[in-house]
């Protein structure tokens, strides 16, 4: 009995825990994947940055396409399905296990996040700031607060940053 209890307290901070810091675990339907990914146009060989990889979903999609990934996960067991649902591309995919903000973020073409809304303007800060730039910022679901979109498809939106 106290194993069970001693799983589910685990569960609960890897999955609740990481409220405090971004947005619960939800999977990204195949159709915003497929959504995100044409907004944001990538070629070949560019770097798409996931903050928030969740399950490695959008990863996964990416590195089929041929484009290069980095996905950034705080809770730890979703770090580990991750890694294991990406091993076969891994000389495309890098994970992090961290926190996203407060980890350096590389170089990148396009950023895909699925955050709350109460984080939105926190990230089109750091955005802002971001030293990589032109950079697109593809959003499944949360607008950013006074920006507008360049385009959008089947909830996800598209933004410019110069």
């Amino acid at each position: 009995m106290i194993w069970l209890i001693a799983a589910l307290a685990v569960l609960l901070v890897c999955f609740a825990g990481v409220l405090l810091r971004g947005a619960p675990y939800l999977p990204t339907l195949t159709p915003q994947v497929e959504a995100a990914l044409e907004l944001a146009d990538l070629k070949a060989g560019d770097t798409l940055l996931e903050l928030g990889c969740g399950d490695g979903k959008v990863l996964v999609a990416a590195a089929r396409k041929g484009i290069n990934v980095v996905g950034y996960e705080l809770n730890p067991l979703l770090v580990l399905v991750c890694w294991l649902r990406t091993r076969r591309y891994r000389k495309q995919v890098r994970i992090i296990w961290g926190d996203f903000w407060r980890k350096p973020w590389p170089e990148a073409q396009a950023i895909f996040v699925f955050l709350l809304p109460k984080y939105m303007p926190k990230l089109n800060k750091y955005i802002v700031q971001y030293k990589h730039k032109p950079v697109k910022l593809i959003s499944f679901a949360f607008a950013v607060p006074g920006k507008t979109a360049s385009a959008k498809k089947n909830g996800v939106m598209h933004y410019e940053y110069k």
